[in-house]
């Protein structure tokens, strides 16, 4: 299974590059994926059009508070990692035709939370090996990534804005995932829809990562994400898709 995480500051367009990503790979024929919200904005599965409320399942976290914490789980019988393990599969896990989805959530308390972390993880360690693809959106830092998803991944996007923190945010991402021994094959630039194309070159000269395209800003994509549509039900040959199309055959995930 390869791991492909999605990283940047708010508002730089993480989420629709990760769903227009996983778009990609469907129309390539490249499945299962599975698709991973670490973000605490939630916003990848309404770029999927998928409401979990609505469809009768749980965030992680909802799901870890409830077992470990309101019913106060314990190591005693059926093990912390097989509790998880079998509710994710019931009560987290929304099932698609082409990608099956979970949200991790917001409801992280630091302090209380080391057996929950440690049976989510290896739950999930599990749970992943069904998959050709994970496809992550992540919150803006890595150490939430860290903790909570994955220790080892095949490649990081990091999304730049126009702004000099969109650069300083980059560094201080590699920093990271070098300080907590990350281990990632690739860490790329992708240019978000604001950012000017003219400053690629200044980009990659500074950051020493290879930049690999930018997202087309595009007024189809903003209807769609305004009226909660999803995304994965753009037309092929959309312009804001095309790009995303471009950066996964400059990266090899898709051939045409």
């Amino acid at each position: 299974m390869k791991t492909l995480v999605t990283i940047g500051r708010g508002g730089t367009g993480k989420s629709s590059f990760t769903a227009l990503m996983a778009k990609a790979f469907i129309e390539a024929d490249k499945s299962p994926l599975l698709l991973v919200d670490a973000d605490p904005d939630q916003n990848l599965g309404e770029m999927l059009g998928i409401d979990l409320k609505d469809v009768g399942k749980s965030t992680l976290a909802d799901l870890i508070v409830d077992t470990f914490i309101q019913k106060g789980g314990t190591t005693v019988g059926v093990s912390p990692t097989d509790r998880i393990e079998s509710r994710i599969w019931a009560n987290g896990l929304y099932e698609g035709k082409n990608f099956d989805f979970i949200s991790v959530g917001t409801k992280w308390v630091e302090g209380c939370y080391c057996m929950p972390n440690a049976a989510l993880k290896a739950a999930l360690e599990h749970l992943t090996k069904n998959y050709e693809y994970m496809l992550i959106d992540s919150p803006a830092g890595l150490e939430h990534l860290n903790r909570r998803i994955a220790s080892k991944v095949t490649d990081i996007f990091e999304m730049l804005d126009h702004s000099k923190k969109s650069v300083e945010h980059a560094k201080r991402a590699f920093r990271i995932a070098k300080e907590v021994d990350m281990q990632f094959d690739n860490f790329y630039l992708v240019g978000g829809y604001r950012f000017p194309d003219e400053l690629s070159s200044k980009a990659e000269e500074e950051l020493k990562f290879k930049y690999v395209g930018k997202i087309v800003a595009d007024p189809q994509v903003d209807d769609y994400v305004l009226n909660g549509n999803s995304l994965l039900d753009l037309p092929s040959d959309n312009p804001a898709f095309a790009s995303v199309k471009a950066i996964m055959k400059a990266t090899g995930y898709i051939q045409q």
